[in-house]
């Protein structure tokens, strides 16, 4: 247990403080631009960032990985937010942790596996574009000088690194680049031109919602949609880390974590969040890996607004801008244009369609489930290729059918018999298949009652003992004019 906590918190004390750092910074502009989104204050976003970073750095499943506010969810709290107001936002919250609780006691993070390696790679491709889409109206058709900062910070987070690797780059181009514009006066647009920021603590209220049955209904609806895009972009964003560092983490415990979280965040006048793949991405590259890292952002972040809240407005937006370009850069997984090539067309067109509705759309949700239904529908198509072939074997008419036979393949199974031979020994032999739902043994009905129908004495061989029980338990067809045998 000890040398668990040393691994987590302790193992890389000077590279999580400084990543953390690094983050806090990023997270501001981040937050405030997600409250403006989700119709807030200011305020409600950052208090979102600071209390959900501290706490998920305790009771998260992946160490390392940052969640605060986030797009992805500000973008379902827009109806709620416009037609009700910020306190029933702040009630949905904390409803939302509980159902993310409930995810995580009932092991609903189990449903990764069914995600494919193509819309994870969509996904990563999909949220770079995204976040580099967003630094595009702070930086183009500004002004000149808002050019050469983005282009200055560029270069330092690019260059950087090959000379000096003990403070993180970004860590440099901030400050030197925000001393730079506050001594030389430049005009540039700054984090405070963003939002108002309050310097101080969140405290803890009760929203101000009636407790009753209409309210829950109003607000479910909500909590269960941020509920769920909160739990996909954690579990994708831990995936995604989980490759960066070669470790694992508990999903369920993720889970969990982010339900007391939001749960906590509500309570203290915060919006709902989960993990945030781009700043969990500059985490890592800044040398963030433990728990530390997470607890260090959070705390920085509120020290931010509190005492240097004065200096942290006065951050030149085209530094950060820089920044998260190179996140962007560093985030899309250029590989994947070698993999559009090598890979099977149908997996290329899974990929490309994430990519793409997630960018129209601006959610990370609808095109990762877009993209797992459409892997669903060619894998279908794939397996539901059935053959059946007809052989005379002496005195019997020998069928052996070869495939899956389910909902997809029955009508190819049902159209491969000859159904007017009459008054033959007819064997199906079933070796070679597995019958796997109600379709399929309604298929196997259809064939044996058509072929009876001209006096044929049908014998079914070769089930496994799984399509057997399934065939035993659900077939309609008289046992005795056509028998069934296993193998």
């Amino acid at each position: 247990m000890i040398d668990k906590i040393k691994l987590n918190w302790f193992s890389n004390i000077r590279g999580d403080v400084l990543a953390g750092i690094v983050v806090a910074l990023a997270l501001i502009p981040e937050a405030i631009a997600f409250s403006i989104i989700a119709g807030v204050n200011p305020m409600v976003g950052l208090y979102a960032s600071f209390l959900i970073a501290v706490i998920i750095a305790f009771v998260g499943g992946r160490p390392g990985m940052i969640s605060a506010a986030t797009g992805a969810m500000a973008l379902l709290m827009v109806p709620l937010v416009k037609d009700y107001g910020v306190e029933y936002l702040l009630a949905a919250t904390i409803l939302t942790g509980v159902i993310q609780i409930l995810f995580g006691v009932f092991k609903v993070a189990k449903v990764m596996k069914f995600i494919p390696r193509a819309v994870m790679i969509g996904f990563v491709n999909a949220l770079a574009i995204l976040i580099f889409m967003a630094q595009v109206p702070h930086f183009l058709g500004i002004s000149n000088l808002t050019y050469v900062f983005v282009a200055i910070t560029l270069v330092i987070v690019y260059v950087l690194p090959r000379f000096l690797k003990a403070i993180p780059a970004p860590l440099i181009a901030i400050v030197a680049l925000t001393a730079l514009a506050i001594f030389s006066g430049f005009d540039l647009r700054t984090v405070g031109d963003l939002g108002t920021i309050t310097q101080s603590l969140p405290s803890f209220f009760i929203p101000n919602v009636p407790f009753t049955l209409e309210t829950i209904m109003i607000v479910l609806p909500f909590s269960f949609a941020l509920a769920i895009v909160g739990l996909l972009e954690s579990l994708l964003t831990a995936t995604i880390v989980d490759d960066m560092t070669g470790t694992d983490s508990d999903k369920n415990k993720e889970s969990r974590g982010q339900g007391i979280a939001n749960i906590a965040t509500g309570f203290f006048g915060g919006m709902a969040g989960c993990a945030m793949i781009g700043q969990s991405v500059i985490n890592v590259k800044s040398g963030g890996r433990g728990r530390l890292s997470t607890l260090v952002a959070g705390l920085f972040l509120m020290f931010l607004i509190i005492v240097l809240g004065e200096l942290v407005i006065q951050i030149p937006m085209p530094v950060l801008v820089g920044i998260m370009i190179m996140v962007a850069i560093g985030t899309f997984d250029w590989s994947s244009f070698t993999y559009l090539k090598k890979a099977p067309i149908t997996d290329s067109i899974v990929m490309v369609a994430t990519v793409s509705i997630v960018v129209l759309t601006h959610d990370l949700s609808k095109g990762v489930i877009a993209g797992v239904i459409l892997s669903a529908i060619f894998f279908v198509a794939k397996i539901s290729k059935i053959e059946v072939v007809k052989m005379i074997k002496g005195s019997e008419v020998y069928y052996e059918v070869k495939g899956q036979l389910f909902f997809a393949s029955v009508e190819s199974f049902v159209d491969s018999f000859d159904y007017y031979t009459e008054k033959e020994n007819i064997v199906i032999d079933f070796s070679n298949t597995q019958v796997w739902d109600d379709s399929g043994v309604g298929a196997i009905d259809k064939v044996i009652l058509k072929l009876r129908g001209n006096h044929n004495h049908v014998i079914i061989t070769g089930l496994n003992s799984s399509s057997q029980k399934l065939v035993e338990k659900l077939a309609v067809y008289n046992n005795e004019n056509a028998k069934v045998s296993a193998h």
